[in-house]
């Protein structure tokens, strides 16, 4: 008979006691992922670092501020329109990287290789993670190769380190969120989530879905030329822009209203979402990124990203009140208004 799990020493474990068994959710970023984080790995490995939760960790060395986030990816298929898993990871890497306003310098790479992988596979991910690396200006400084039986890899999963340095005077962070501030979305919202999934499912369009896979290290750069009094920056992947701004209205203690008019979507990623039964909220990006800025500063940085090539479309989609703290409203095209929940699970696992 297995072992029972011993939940004695984790923090509210009742949402963990449900899920005897991890289940694709749990990596979702969603609702299920958070309370994996928040009532299994944050007590177990207490620090002021780790407890506040953003997509890197800062780190003060001696007076210089290092940004420091280690990723994983395990897309399914390895390659799509827009990319393959291993542009994927360079760019998912800087942009946690990016969010804290540092300028990457350095990422590791850790390749888990499945037995009969084909070698012109492997080769074409790797040309495209040096690609990556080169066309962004970081250097892969360290990794590791592992193989394990056929049928128990999936092809090849990576995992990433990064390294980047924060500039003085830049405090972004999830729970810097105040009321008034501005919601701003870089570009149009879903594309990768649908590319994926129409390779996934063998669904065509008249036009093609392809990833927004990008590096957004230099539209950050940009927007900090303007001003460093950016609140918070999250790059919207799993869970789509309705996770992010969950997870910033509970740390922050604020509320956000969105208007569901101002919503970028490429209409035929909106037709396949509406097709599918889905949200474009709730679809992932790998090539946006949702800003919290104060509203006295929020013309001149929508004016700068829209300056940038990846952020061309970039819209004001709401702002932050006082009231319903930790909650996302979203007022509807008819004049009603809805609640925007953080997502239980993902709707498209193996996303990145």
């Amino acid at each position: 008979m297995a072992e029972q799990p011993n939940f004695e020493g984790f923090v509210c474990p009742l949402p963990l006691r449900d899920y005897p068994q991890i289940v694709l959710g749990h990596g979702s970023g969603g609702r299920l992922s958070s309370e994996l984080i928040q009532h299994l790995f944050v007590p177990l490995f207490d620090n002021p670092a780790l407890a506040s939760l953003n997509d890197q960790a800062v780190l003060d060395i001696n007076g210089t501020r290092l940004a420091f986030t280690t990723d994983s990816f395990v897309v399914q298929p390895l390659f799509f329109p827009g990319g393959n898993i291993g542009s994927l990871a360079v760019h998912g890497t800087i942009n946690d990287l990016a969010m804290s306003g540092a300028q990457p310098l350095f990422i590791s790479a850790g390749y888990i290789l499945e037995e009969g992988l084909l070698m012109d596979d492997l080769g074409n991910i790797a040309t495209a993670m040096a690609n990556a690396c080169r066309d962004s200006g970081v250097l892969l400084v360290t990794g590791d190769t592992k193989v394990v039986d056929k049928g128990k890899g999936d092809g090849v999963f990576i995992n990433t380190a990064g390294i980047g340095i924060v500039p003085d005077g830049v405090n972004i962070a999830a729970n810097n969120a105040q009321p008034g501030d501005v919601i701003i979305v870089s570009g149009t919202i879903g594309d990768h989530g649908m590319a994926i999934m129409s390779v996934r499912e063998g669904l065509t369009f008249e036009t093609e879905l392809v990833s927004d896979s990008a590096a957004l290290h230099t539209l950050v750069a940009a927007m900090l030329d303007v001003t460093n009094d950016l609140h918070c920056l999250r790059d919207a992947t799993r869970g789509g822009v309705a996770a992010v701004l969950n997870e910033l209205a509970a740390s922050s203690q604020v509320g956000f209203v969105l208007d569901e008019t101002a919503l970028p979507v490429r209409p035929a990623v909106q037709a396949a979402c509406e097709m599918l039964g889905m949200d474009p909220l709730y679809v992932a990006n790998e090539g946006k990124l949702v800003a919290v800025v104060p509203v006295a500063r929020a013309d001149a940085v929508l004016a700068a990203m829209r300056k940038h090539p990846l952020g061309r479309d970039a819209t004001i989609i709401g702002q932050a009140v006082n009231e319903h703290a930790g909650m996302v409203i979203a007022q509807t095209a008819i004049g009603g208004r809805r609640v925007v929940d953080m997502p239980l699970g993902e709707i498209l696992p193996r996303i990145c």
